[in-house]
């Protein structure tokens, strides 16, 4: 008599012997962690970052702004709150230590790697507060003027519109155009024969961050966009009419030309010469007419 019971056991062992052979299903793969963000991806080109798309006046509450002034290296937006002057500057880069920064509880959300800090600088005048990406670079977003409580508040939202322009890929370059000091290398400048008696002997050139400045011993070499030509007695340096101002040690030159980029401003270029001998800045003004003089003599 069949077994009754032996088509479903040769069944099951069949069924087994499948379930056996097929390859195990593969467990899904843990998410990566984010990767933390970096100025130079957050940022880019650090020589042609678009300041003002990273400051939205907007997140101040009751002001009403003007437009944005863009520079090489920062963006600055004059406003009126509550019937006070307010300026809100984003920028420049920094890297370099600085004994004035230390944390404090920022209330908003950063990026992995990204952290918010303030800056004891001249607490009396301004709030500042400082950006720090993973890699150590710094972006600072000050504002000054208004009301002492108010000012904090103001550069909290600030550093908020910023950390979303940058999170939402709204960070924007520029284009030079031709003859605009933009495109200039500072340090190809300064790193000629002519300058060595005034930067001192085996000095090396050394550039800023964003490449809009740069510093060899006791001479440096930076440009700019201002809303006002510099005074003082003018002179004749490389060619060019240039003014003559002191500054603590310092004694700086300053030649401009009309920016060709923004009606109404001006691209300014500045060699500074700090003195070493404890006199003061005029006692490095005849340094800074000799370096200055072929500087200005190169620059388109």
């Amino acid at each position: 008599m069949r077994n009754p019971f032996g088509a479903v056991a040769i069944g099951a062992a069949v069924l087994l012997a499948a379930a056996c052979s097929a390859s195990p299903t593969a467990a899904p793969a843990p998410p990566s962690a984010p990767e933390p963000l970096t100025a130079a991806a957050a940022l880019g080109d650090f020589a042609s970052i678009d300041y003002c798309s990273l400051l939205d006046p907007a997140r101040l509450p009751d002001a009403t702004a003007a437009a944005p002034d863009s520079s090489f290296t920062d963006c600055r937006v004059d406003l009126v709150q509550a019937g006070h002057q307010v300026a809100v500057t984003v920028g420049p880069l920094a890297a370099d230590r600085d004994p004035n920064v230390r944390p404090y509880n920022y209330p908003g959300r950063v990026p992995d790697g990204v952290a918010v800090q303030q800056s004891g600088f001249a607490p009396d005048q301004a709030c500042v507060r400082v950006i720090t990406f993973a890699d150590g670079i710094r972006l600072p977003v000050s504002v000054t003027g208004g009301e002492p409580e108010a000012r904090c508040t103001g550069a909290d939202a600030v550093v908020g519109g910023a950390l979303a322009a940058l999170g939402g890929g709204r960070a924007r370059h520029v284009q030079f155009p031709d003859r605009s000091w933009g495109r200039v290398d500072s340090c190809a400048l300064l790193e000629t024969h002519d300058l060595d008696a005034a930067s001192g002997a085996g000095t090396k050139a050394s550039p800023g961050l964003a490449g809009h400045s740069c510093i060899r011993g006791k001479v440096s070499v930076d440009f700019a966009v201002v809303k006002q030509a510099p005074t003082g007695p003018s002179e004749t340096l490389g060619g060019r009419t240039a003014r003559i101002t002191t500054d603590g040690a310092f004694c700086r030159a300053r030649v401009v030309q009309p920016s060709p980029a923004t009606a109404g401003r001006a691209e300014q270029a500045t060699v500074s010469v700090v003195d070493t001998t404890g006199e003061g800045g005029d006692a490095a003004c005849a340094t800074v007419r000799t370096a200055a003089a072929p500087v200005f003599a190169k620059i388109p």
